[in-house]
């Protein structure tokens, strides 16, 4: 029986960090650790507690990693080799310090309270960071995501599993395609008009992957059936966010919010709105739950009818985030791709100009679009419901905090 268990292995509940912690707190050496008689009293900072300067030489009060607050003690700057973390600490004591006394200059000793900031800080900023990268583990797209709070305490949110894709929800089946294009070159040589022509559409992309459809018109790319290859022009959607992004705590109320690290090219996708498929019943019952929570996260799916409805309050990804304006710089589409019941459409996310890096990233929750055409009129007649978190389960008056010129005042 022995044999049959070779090369098998099971994931350790501890990290690296943890273990290592581990051995220096038995004091045991542990070369597959890399932990051994020469290092093994090498002490790493966790985080700065408090601050004092006797004379002229400054003192930092230091929590050591792996070791518990009691064991915490009093070090001379000269001592410490941790440049980053004075950097950021002497950062929130310079903001705190001008919030409350209008001075950035360290006082010779810190008072209690502003002390017992710093140390809440600089969990929270560990929380954040250790969020940040169960975020980038999760994701399966090439954009990274950093994780950013300036301006409050608040951690991480406690009830959020980040996902890539549709969850389905009970009772709800997505039928995948049956058949692709055969296609040698779909953009400069659709054979029948590829997947688009098949349903009766334009192609959506030009040769930079920009959508050229007006808004109201779906999406229809190429599918795990079709002959062409990761390449092809008709896959954007489907490749996944590929900017770099930050989930950061807005200044003005709106709780979280998302601005981009890169330049995104007007027309470009950015991505998608992910979350958990469920009936418009469900979703009925779970609008009157979070309408008493003050938030909602239900986006209806009726291109055609109103059955389904997208729910991105537990399951999400980073569109989970992303504020409303009533100027906003992205435009919601359909996109049909594996699934091609018009009732259960992919939301994606295009600029409606150039958005630089450092911007942040807007939709409109009550969207409309004229009707421009014969062909997206299907559409257009749902559309402003399909673009509204919860758009149908109107029963609460939100007021909205845009604060852009053309801001309608009230979110619905």
């Amino acid at each position: 029986m022995a044999e049959n268990l070779k090369g098998c292995s099971v994931c350790c509940k501890s990290s690296w960090n943890q273990l290592q912690d581990l051995c220096r707190l038995a004091k045991l050496s542990c070369p597959a650790l890399g932990v051994s008689k020469r290092n093994l009293y090498d002490f790493e900072v966790e985080y700065l507690c408090d601050y004092k300067k006797i004379r002229e030489q400054e003192y930092y009060l230091v929590k050591w990693r792996g070791y518990p607050d009691s064991e915490s003690t009093w070090e001379p700057r000269q001592n410490l080799k941790c440049v980053r973390i004075l950097k950021q600490f002497h950062k929130d004591l310079e903001r705190e310090l001008l919030r409350r006394h209008h001075r950035s200059k360290p006082p010779r000793h810190l008072d209690p309270n502003l002390s017992n900031y710093l140390v809440q800080k600089a969990k929270q900023r560990r929380a954040l960071q250790r969020w940040e990268q169960e975020l980038n583990a999760k994701r399966s797209h090439l954009g990274r995501i950093t994780v950013e709070n300036e301006v409050d305490l608040d951690g991480p949110p406690r009830a959020f599993v980040y996902i890539n894709e549709y969850r389905v929800g009970e009772g709800i089946t997505l039928n995948q395609v049956a058949v692709g294009c055969e296609c040698q070159d779909c953009l400069w040589a659709p054979t029948g008009g590829c997947c688009p022509g098949a349903s009766l559409h334009k192609f959506a992309y030009n040769d930079q992957g920009q959508v050229r459809l007006r808004a109201g018109q779906p999406i229809y790319e190429c599918n795990s059936r079709c002959r062409c290859g990761y390449d092809c022009p008709n896959r954007v959607v489907q490749k996944g966010i590929r900017y770099d992004l930050c989930i950061f705590r807005t200044d003005d109320g709106r709780g979280w919010g998302v601005r981009t690290l890169e330049k995104i090219r007007k027309n470009s996708f950015v991505m998608e709105y992910v979350g958990e498929i469920i009936t418009s019943e469900e979703a009925e019952r779970r609008g009157q739950i979070y309408d008493r929570q003050g938030a909602t996260y239900l986006f209806d799916l009726d291109y055609v009818e109103d059955v389904y409805t997208v729910d991105a309050a537990y399951y999400g990804n980073i569109s989970h985030f992303v504020n409303h304006s009533c100027d906003p710089n992205l435009q919601v589409y359909n996109v049909f791709i594996d699934n091609l019941d018009e009732r259960l459409p992919r939301i994606a996310f295009f600029a409606t100009r150039t958005i630089w890096a450092g911007e942040e990233l807007t939709f409109d929750y009550n969207m409309q679009v004229d009707p421009v055409d014969m062909e997206s009129t299907r559409m257009d007649s749902n559309f402003g419901l399909a673009g509204l978190p919860g758009s149908p389960k109107k029963r609460v008056r939100i007021e909205c905090k845009c604060g852009t010129q053309s801001c309608r005042k009230y979110l619905f």
